[in-house]
This record gives C-alpha cells, structure tokens and sequence, in this order.
C-alpha cells in the first residue's frame, strides 16, 4: 500500500493505493463568496489545517494499512521554474510520515498525477506505458500535452494550450459574473444544461489559443441578453470549442495518438458529450485528487526506483 498526498491550490488530498484499488479522500479549500481563489499563504495555512485530520479518517476507513511508501505532488508541473508554496504543505506531511514509517519517500508533480489519475480511473492504466496526447484542463492550467514514459513516471511535454488565463478560470470567472459559488464549474455546467447559445469563435496560432478575449465576450453577452442559463452555454460552448479544435489539430501532427483529458474541466459534461474519441478520467478523478500521486509512487516503488532527494534545510 501507497500513500499519496496532493496539497493544490484548491483541495486537499490524501490516498491509498494497492497497486489495483485504491481510495481517495480531498476537501476543498474555503474561499469567501465572491472571491477566485485563496492566497498561497491562505492556502498553505488551510492544508497544515485539514491534513491532519483528512490522514487519521483515510487510513482509519482502511484499517490502518501497512504503508510501504509514501508520495507527494511537490510543485505543478515537472519543468524548471514550477513552484507554488501550498505544496510545502504537503510535503512536509510525507516526508514526515515517510520517516516515521522508514519508508521511501517520492516526489512527483501535480500535474503527473492528474495525468495518472485520468488513466486509472478511465481503465486505461496500460497508457502510462505509451505515449500519449493529454490535456490538463483546471483553474490553474490549459495545457496540451504529448506524455510519454520516462521509467516508472512519465514525462510530459507541452505542446501548446493557452497563452493567458485558463479554462478554469474562464469558468470561474463567468460564475463570479453570475454569482455562483467558487469553484464555479459545476454550477455552470449545470445551468448550462438549461441554456442554448452559439460559441465564440476563439481565435488560434498553431496549437495555442488565447482566452482573455473570450471573457470580455461573455461579459457582452449577459449583459444583451440577461439569460444566465445562455450565458452559461455560451461561456462552455466556446471553451469547448476551442479545446476540440486544437485537439484535432494536435492529432493531424500526431497521428494515431490517443487524447486523454484530466483535470477538473475535463469532468465538464458538453465536453464529454461532443468529443466521443476521448479518454475521460471518472468525474471524481478530474478534479485535484491524490490518486495519481499514490499510483505514481506505487510504480515506484514497484520499479525499485531512488527515493526523492531532498535539499539541505
């Protein structure tokens, strides 16, 4: 059994893995209405918080399993330059649990983890072992990716995506405009469900789009026409659009590539309904968890690999 933990800017998360079944637990972040987000130190102060607690209730459900290794999601993505301080949450908690347990401890990114989440969770583990087109679609990251394995990990390159802000927070940001609660996604997507609309045609370089453009659209268009359901439509049907167009296009430079979608707007249901040749994670493993984390480590584990080195404090 593995032990995965992922401290994101928007959830905690702690799980468990046996290396075929495994169990997750997240709670997200509080966030005052009407706000996006939390500062870092806002964030990192909620994990130290909840982790705690979220640990004692996981492996008490399991039974107090014996812990073999234990893994982290240590910075967003796994290129030089990612950082963000609410991950000092979780890896403060691994590698002290690691060295209680004398266990091997591994550090893996964020976004590795969503990838391996999505793959589990969709039946498709086997592609962790192929190259493959991914998409990490969350409220921090648009990116479009060509993963491929790197021993045990994978190793994943961007391809392109967006150039500004992020599908999540286009999301976000057109709930905040319609006073839904943050994060807005799931609202959205389901008042879209009520709503028709004709999607913006975002403009696209290549495999690159742009989305700041797209809100200033949406904002004209609730205030012509008033509908929140349609501008809910509107706002998804656009993203969406855009989202499919440059997979098509990544798929014509990589032929016979599958395309796998993680992160949390890949659980968004007008994107699973119109992109039929997708490979989807389950809508509880597109938004941050810490399953992936828990996989990774497994494989490892399994793969005899080296334990994180940690810097000198």
């Amino acid at each position: 059994m593995v032990l995965g933990i992922d401290t994101s800017n928007y959830t905690t998360s702690a799980a468990v893995f046996d290396g075929r079944d495994g169990e997750n637990r997240s709670r997200l972040l509080d966030v005052a209405p009407g706000q996006l987000g939390l500062r870092q130190s806002d964030a990192v102060f909620s994990h130290v918080k909840r982790l705690p607690a979220l640990l004692e209730g996981l492996l008490a459900d399991m039974g107090h399993p014996t812990v073999e290794a234990v893994a982290v999601s240590t910075r967003p993505r796994a290129v030089e330059g990612s950082y963000m301080p609410c991950f000092l949450a979780g890896v403060m908690a691994a590698r002290s649990a690691a060295a209680a347990l004398d266990v091997p401890c591994y550090a893996v990114s964020h976004q590795q983890g969503h990838v391996a989440a999505a793959l589990w969770s969709a039946g498709r583990p086997e592609l962790l072992d192929r190259p493959h087109l991914a998409w990490h679609l969350s409220g921090g990251t648009t990116e479009l990716l060509l993963v491929e394995p790197e021993g045990a990990n994978v190793r994943a390159t961007k391809l392109g995506g967006t150039s500004d802000i992020s599908a999540g927070q286009v999301m976000d940001r057109t709930g905040k405009l319609l006073e839904l609660p943050f994060p807005a996604g799931k609202a959205l997507d389901a008042l879209s469900e009520t709503g028709a609309a004709k999607p913006f045609r975002v403009k696209t370089d290549g495999l690159t789009f742009s989305f700041s453009g797209l809100e200033n659209q949406i904002r004209a268009f609730y205030q012509k026409t008033g509908s929140a359901a349609d501008t809910a439509a509107f706002a998804i049907g656009s993203v969406v659009d855009a989202v499919l167009r440059l997979t098509r296009a990544a798929q014509a430079q990589y032929p016979g590539l599958e395309v796998v979608f993680s992160g949390g707007v890949a659980s968004n249901r007008t994107l699973r309904k119109i992109c039929p040749f997708g490979v989807f994670a389950a809508p509880q493993f597109s938004t941050d968890n810490a399953m992936g984390v828990a996989i990774l480590g497994r494989r490892l584990l399994e793969a005899g690999a080296a334990p994180a080195a940690w810097p000198a404090p």
